[in-house]
């Protein structure tokens, strides 16, 4: 029988879990998604294969315990951003800022790790689902700002805000990014400040 490294097998399998989710994110992260295999994870944790298959048994449930673990701590971090700002406009610019520090931070970059990874349909609208439920929207701020199309102004700042990922990850000074997009989400692209 295995050694229990906790005060009950509860936490022991509690325990285990998180190192391997802490594993698939830092093979994620580091080596892309081609390269999360439970042979990976097992060499990672130290823990045997068939171990990591009596959490998960595909990568598709991996990716799915990940995003459930990560996400709900980037959406706290963005609804605390904007709770601090006073004002519409700074809300907005809150929001932005708080979505493009999120992308610098290890526990972020799983979505980009994913974003292209051969996930099946229903793992990816899982995912996607998931984040529509946790992320606070931009909705709300627009419609307090008086758009008078806040669901296509919140899709479309969303696109500006992943678009400015990808220029950070492209080299970009993520502060001139952050700068810039910053503007773009409240004047639009035709001044900076």
């Amino acid at each position: 029988m295995p050694r229990i490294n906790a005060a009950t097998v509860a936490e022991h399998r509690a325990q285990q879990r998180r190192a391997l989710l802490g594993a698939a994110r830092d093979v994620l992260v580091e080596e892309g998604y081609a390269a999360l295999s439970f042979a990976a994870l097992a060499s990672r944790t130290g823990l045997a294969r068939p171990t990591v298959y009596s959490y998960f048994t595909t990568k598709d449930d991996i990716v799915l315990a990940l995003c459930e673990a990560e996400l709900p701590l980037v959406a706290v971090d963005i609804a605390r951003a904007v709770e601090r700002a006073e004002g519409p406009r700074e809300q907005l610019a809150a929001f932005v800022r708080a979505q493009l520090r999120a992308a610098q931070q290890r526990r972020y970059r799983i979505a980009h790790a994913l974003a292209s990874a051969p996930l099946s349909e229903s793992t990816r609208q899982r995912i996607v689902a998931m984040h529509h439920e946790l992320v606070p929207s931009a909705v709300p701020l627009l419609d307090a700002l008086g758009h008078p199309h806040p669901d296509l102004a919140a899709a479309l700042l969303q696109g500006l805000i992943n678009t400015a990922v990808t220029a950070m990850d492209a080299g970009e000074p993520p502060r001139r990014v952050t700068q810039v997009t910053v503007a773009a989400a409240l004047d639009g692209l035709g001044t900076v400040h």
